[in-house]
This record gives C-alpha cells, structure tokens and sequence, in this order.
C-alpha cells in the first residue's frame, strides 16, 4: 500500500487543539518522549496490506461517534457457549481490566449458547479448525443489546472469520451498532500446536486484555491509529498484534477522554492498581513495560514527587 508513516507536525495536528483543556489532560496529550511514532509496516503487516487513511481527533468529532449517556452507560461482556475454567477466571479478569481502562461499569452476562442460532461455519484450510463468521454473531448481539448498554461484547473460544474471503479475524466490532465479537482461540500457543508452558494463562491474559480494549474502542468511535505505536493500530497476525502497546497514543486518548470524560490521572492510578494486581504476569509477559510505563508517563504530567506519592497511595489500597 505504500504506506508513509506521518511526519511530526502531522502527529500533533492529529492530537487536535489542548488550549482551554484542564492542565493535567493537556500535559497528558503532550507526546513527549513517551509514544513512538508508527513504524514502517514491514511485508504482510497490516498496513502493507490494508489502507488505512487515519482519523484524527477533529475527524472523530466529525463523526458524531456513540457517547455513553445517562441510560446507556455500562459495557458488557457476553461468554459465547461453554468455557473452560482458565476461560471463566479469565473473564472476570477482565472485567476489572474493562472498568480500569475505560473508567466505566463492566458487567459479564451469562454464558449464551450458539447451538440453537443460525450460525455460518466453515472448517479453514489452513488450521483445520472450525470459524464461526462474525457478522451472524454480531447480528444476534444486536438482539440482545440491554437497555442500559452502552455496548455488548462477546467473547469465544471459536476461531473467527468475517467474510470468505478472510483467513481469519481477531476480533470484528460495529461503531454503529455498539456490538462487537473477539476470540480467545489463536492467544492460546496450543491452537498452533505449541506446547503450553506453566504461565500460558499469563500469556492468553495479556493478548486477550489488549484485544479486548482494541475491540472496545473501535465502538466508541476510534478507527486505527497511524500516527503512533497504540493499542489501536491494526494487526494482521500474531506477531504484530503482540507488538502493539497497551497503552491509548494522545489521538486516541483525547477521543476516548471526550468520549467518558475520565479523569486521567484516575485512569492511570486504576490501570496501575490492576497491574499490581498480576505481579506474576508482570515478571513474565510484558505488563511490567506497560507499568513501566504508566510510572514513567504519571512522573511527566505531575512531576516524580507528586507521581510517587500517588502510586504508593495506590499500591497500600
């Protein structure tokens, strides 16, 4: 596709205008030396494939994307069909990670069976595994949208796909419909028939929560971001979705604060509570670079003294 990652002054227009905005959101839209610019896709990454024109903060106004309002204001997460015990625990799991992330309720629903609905499958060439197509599931989430959603999630253990075309799909959402799908099967190193080690739970609990947000957030509104390294840029495969960073770059996360109308520096002391939380996964399979992070990005918008007396608040709760 020829894809030319933006310049400087392309990335900070795409921030959109901070004056007026409360100081520490300002300071947290400040790029700073905290986000890196998107790379150079390289061969079969998802923007040497798929066009991708951006969408800048005034362009995602333009939109009239969904808001949460006073009736729909909570996010839920729909269990397709019978999950494992490790599935089970790892949905409330993230749940907690949800309600720090978007600064919003998260409810799990009961488990929906998919044996009585018309649902189109296919047995993919390549795996030999069986797909459910996105689009079905999608449309019987529609019809069981509550009243007091803001949107419905599901999750699965079925492989997915969304039109024949495809070999596959992480996850599909609707920004119009404010539901949306996403599949545990290809985090789990035994769906390529790798062997499972002891920590692959931690392993399926981080590639599960950074697909769980991208999900998310494309029914705010967000598109995928080309500006900088972010949980919103597209991926065509496993490695490059491992790649990803957890965090929103300041495009999306001006967005998202118009969206919530979050406190940041809450946001960021609840996601650091949720990370000292899974000290184990931490050690082992990159949440402490993203606590790292969040340290380092909480020092810049408040300064070390007032960041680190923050955190130890946080970590004594």
């Amino acid at each position: 596709m020829n894809f030319k990652p933006p310049t400087a002054d392309e990335r900070l227009k795409a921030i959109g205008k901070t004056e007026g905005l409360e100081q520490t959101l300002k300071k947290a839209l400040e790029p700073a030396d905290d986000f890196e610019p998107i790379p150079t896709p390289q061969p079969g990454d998802w923007l040497a494939v798929h066009y991708e024109p951006g969408q800048t903060f005034d362009e995602f106004i333009k939109s009239k994307p969904n808001c949460p309002d006073k009736t729909r204001k909570k996010i839920y997460l729909q269990p397709l069909s019978e999950f494992p015990k490790m599935q089970i625990s790892l949905t409330q799991t993230l749940k907690d990670y949800a309600g720090a992330y978007f600064a919003m309720p998260v409810e799990v629903l009961p488990t929906l069976s998919m044996s009585d609905k018309n649902i189109t499958t296919r047995i993919n060439n390549y795996t030999k595994n069986r797909q459910i197509l996105t689009t079905d599931v999608l449309n019987i989430l529609k019809d069981n949208l509550p009243a007091n959603a803001f949107c419905l999630l599901a999750i699965t253990m079925e492989d997915l796909y969304p039109e024949p075309s495809w070999n596959f799909v992480f996850g599909q959402a609707s920004l119009i419909e404010r539901v949306g799908v996403y599949s545990f099967a290809r985090y789990d190193p035994a769906f390529y028939g790798d062997k499972r080690e002891k920590d692959y739970e931690d392993i399926i609990l981080r590639r599960s929560c950074k697909v769980l947000v991208h999900e998310t957030c494309h029914m705010f509104g967000l598109q995928h971001c080309i500006f900088f390294r972010c949980v919103m840029n597209g991926s065509n495969h496993l490695k490059e979705s491992d790649s990803r960073p957890l965090y929103l770059c300041p495009v999306c996360l001006h967005k998202m604060h118009h969206s919530v109308g979050f406190d940041v520096i809450s946001r960021y002391k609840n996601l650091y509570s949720f990370y000292k939380n899974h000290q184990d996964a931490l050690r082992q399979f990159g949440f402490d670079d993203d606590s790292r992070w969040l340290v380092h990005r909480l020092e810049f918008i408040l300064g070390p003294d007032a960041s680190q007396t923050i955190l130890e608040q946080r970590s004594e709760q």
